[in-house]
């Protein structure tokens, strides 16, 4: 079980960090262009990091029901959300705050079951 923990964890972190990378390319390419090497780094880097994800995804269905593994997948827009927060700037609207706050209560309910 502790295997499935730590492979629980990297694809958590390759989804948040994919979607990171490629937000950012794509941030960025509205003054370079996609086409500079820096922004295809950035879009590389995330496709490769969502790529792993989603392979380990796969993976992980194998081991967790569908009912119990994708609500706690759902704990990804809660990281994501925070994250965009701290690495991209973003506001924090107090609606957008309600809204990762009731996920979260949802991800605890699941988890409870």
């Amino acid at each position: 079980m502790t295997v499935l923990i730590l492979v629980f964890t990297i694809e958590v972190t390759a989804t948040v960090v994919g979607q990171l990378l490629v937000k950012h390319a794509m941030e960025g390419s509205r003054t370079v262009g996609f086409t500079h090497p820096r922004i295809l780094k950035l879009f590389a880097g995330g496709v490769g990091a969502l790529t792993i994800s989603f392979f380990l995804t796969i993976a992980l269905l194998q081991h967790f029901d569908l009912s119990v593994f994708y609500p706690i997948q759902g704990s990804t827009v809660v990281i994501i959300t925070l994250a965009a927060v701290i690495f991209l700037r973003e506001r924090l609207t107090p609606q957008l705050l309600i809204g990762t706050l009731l996920i979260s209560a949802g991800i605890v309910l699941v988890s409870l079951s």
